[in-house]
């Protein structure tokens, strides 16, 4: 982008001095944005000329002061060309720092990597949840990384930063990390605020990333059909650890709340609902929308379960939830004893919610994606791709409602 400078000196009326004399300024502007700085002359009122930026007449007055300002227009144009020759970007405020002889400090890009980070550190709970701040860290871990990698050396100036250092940035992650695709576009977008935080403060003239593309590839959504839930129901866990997990994680299953949410619930999220009936009613700690969920029969029971567990007394929650981490381990042990073949994870919960337990069972996808506290639509139809019996019985009700004989020729 071509940068546009304009020079204006005007008289500030407001800031008339005790005599009535009014301060002479320099009002420049850089594409759009503006800075002032005095010329430290003054003129009376009606010896300045607004259209001409100048003092009138030809007076040995008039001379001096409309000679100091062809003066300084002439560095202000000075500055900004040597700005240009040095390849530095030419902002207000490297142009107001070469004016006034100010040496611009450069900007490096890990100071503001992990400023940024420490204003998420200060705001997780409010704004942030924990995984952000964890998911930046790793973020300018992985960056610092890269600058020892590519460059030897623990930062850089920002405005070194190119579309080949961004390409050359995917690259390392993809090769030397070794990240799956959405992985390393998940470390690149992480990495674009940053750019973004700069191009807002001007500190950067032209965006990298503006021909830079990458594209999330669609994962393949894992899920318990109706016959493992079944089975996971139906197994008599003699260790008390297993069976608690696997009442949590049927909960799970028939309210499509992630692990994070349901260790947040406490007993004043039971609420009745607009039918009468017992629902749930959360926001989502990933992205704060609304989860408002009908309790299914097995829901009530497993809350009813451990209504009187002491470590729900004690800390005031719904179900004694353990660590994600022992969650997911005992999960493997569950699959192993009632032989799935899957990897079961938590979160395959929210997805089994999503799929078999209510598009599967006809359950509107408007209304899942409610459920699910999703923003978009279209997050919920990924679900609803990955269903071969639900596309079977719609195309059974289309087969029932085009009863057309076929004519000979079409049928031999």
């Amino acid at each position: 982008m071509k940068t546009k400078v304009s020079i204006l000196f005007y008289a500030k009326k407001a800031k008339a001095n005790v005599n009535g004399l009014l301060p002479i300024y320099t009002r420049i502007t850089v594409n759009g944005k503006r800075i002032e700085l005095s010329t430290n002359r003054f003129v009376e009122t009606f010896k300045w000329s607004v259209e001409a930026g100048k003092m009138k007449g030809s007076s040995e007055e008039a001379r001096s002061i409309n000679s100091h300002l062809t003066l300084l227009k002439t560095q202000i144009i000075d500055a900004q060309m040597e700005l240009i020759h040095k390849k530095i970007p030419v902002t207000t405020e490297s142009l107001k720092s070469k004016i006034l002889g100010v040496n611009e400090k450069a900007r490096m890009l890990v100071p503001i990597f992990q400023d940024h980070n420490n204003k998420i550190k200060e705001l997780v709970g409010k704004e942030y949840a924990s995984g952000t701040l964890e998911r930046y860290t790793t973020s300018l871990k992985h960056t610092i990384e890269f600058l020892e990698w590519k460059y030897s050396v623990s930062d850089i100036e920002i405005s070194k930063i190119n579309h080949a250092f961004i390409t050359d940035y995917e690259f390392y992650l993809r090769s030397v990390r070794n990240c799956a695709n959405n992985t390393a576009v998940k470390y690149i977008k992480n990495f674009s605020k940053i750019i973004k935080i700069c191009l807002a403060n001007d500190w950067l003239e032209k965006n990298p990333f503006a021909n830079y593309k990458s594209k999330v590839r669609e994962v393949e959504r894992i899920y318990l059909s109706e016959e493992e839930i079944q089975s996971i129901i139906e197994k008599d866990f003699k260790i008390e650890r297993l069976s608690l997990v696997r009442d949590i994680f049927l909960f799970s299953c028939f309210t499509g709340l992630a692990y994070i949410d349901v260790r947040n619930l406490t007993k004043s999220h039971i609420s009745i609902g607009i039918d009468g009936e017992k629902w749930i009613f959360t926001h989502r700690q990933k992205t704060e929308s609304a989860s408002k969920i009908p309790i299914l029969p097995v829901t009530q029971m497993i809350i009813d379960k451990y209504e009187n567990h002491p470590q729900c007394n004690n800390e005031n929650k719904l179900l004694p939830i353990l660590s994600n981490q022992k969650m997911n381990a005992y999960l493997k042990e569950i699959a192993e004893v009632c032989e799935i073949e899957k990897e079961l994870t938590f979160h395959i919960a929210r997805h089994t919610f999503a799929t078999t337990v209510t598009l599967t069972n006809g359950v509107p996808i408007e209304s899942v994606s409610k459920m699910l506290g999703h923003k978009n639509l279209r997050t919920t139809q990924h679900y609803a791709k990955v269903l071969d019996k639900k596309v079977s019985e719609d195309m059974k009700i289309l087969r029932n409602k085009f009863k057309i004989e076929i004519p000979n020729n079409l049928a031999k």
